[in-house]
């Protein structure tokens, strides 16, 4: 029981906060990217004669399309694994050609997958507009696999939406609420390492200040 209760508090909170070290790294870096978020959720949250409203709430997701998009680019271009868990097969099997030997084990790269030339255009660029085009994206791979940042099938990450859910109002709230600046001289390294998960090697310094 402890072992379980230790692999989902690990999977659920560590993934999470690296994903929003990524995603608030892009936000950074791209100022346009910023400023965009901002605006849109300044129309989605208007305001009352005490002016602007402080926290960016549930139901005010749904109506941030933009931001969705910000958070799907950053798990796409940053997933916070590169592996899924590896597969053994138990006899000979040919898989497009190729012979995977009795026990031999199978993995890809999940990374590698969103970097596709074929599936995406500019993939090495952080472009959240791409998932405009296609309000029902799927990410669970029931309809199609371009990106597995929760995995795929039966063994897909339970914590899916939760995850998503979070990450949309923590992106919102810190640039709703902060100005994020890069320092002067400064910039945002992406550099990637690998620990529990794929974190960034030098994480990002910036000048956060009240926005409202």
């Amino acid at each position: 029981m402890v072992n379980l209760c230790s692999e989902f508090l690990n999977g659920g909170t560590d993934t999470t906060s690296t994903s929003l070290e990524w995603i608030m790294a892009n936000v950074v870096k791209y100022p346009e990217v910023k400023g965009r978020l901002v605006e849109e959720i300044r129309e989605v949250m208007g305001g009352d004669e005490n002016g602007e409203k402080e926290e960016v709430k549930e139901e005010d997701l749904q109506k941030l399309w933009y931001l969705k998009c910000v958070v799907l680019e950053g798990l796409r271009r940053h997933p916070s694994g590169k592996f899924p868990l590896p597969h053994a097969v138990k006899e000979d099997v040919v898989l497009d050609g190729y012979l995977v030997p009795k026990n031999g084990t199978v993995n890809f790269l999940l990374a590698e997958m969103a970097l596709d030339r074929r599936v995406w255009e500019d993939p090495l660029e952080f472009k959240p507009e791409r998932f405009l085009k296609d309000e029902t994206f799927d990410i669970t791979g029931s309809k199609e696999i371009k990106m597995m940042p929760f995995g795929a099938g039966r063994r897909i990450c339970p914590g899916l939406n939760l995850a998503l859910l979070h990450l949309e109002y923590f992106v919102a709230n810190l640039v709703w609420n902060f100005d994020w600046k890069v320092p002067e001289g400064g910039h945002v390294d992406l550099t990637e390492i690998q620990e529990f998960t794929m974190v960034m090697k030098n994480p990002v310094q910036v000048h956060i200040s009240p926005r409202i």
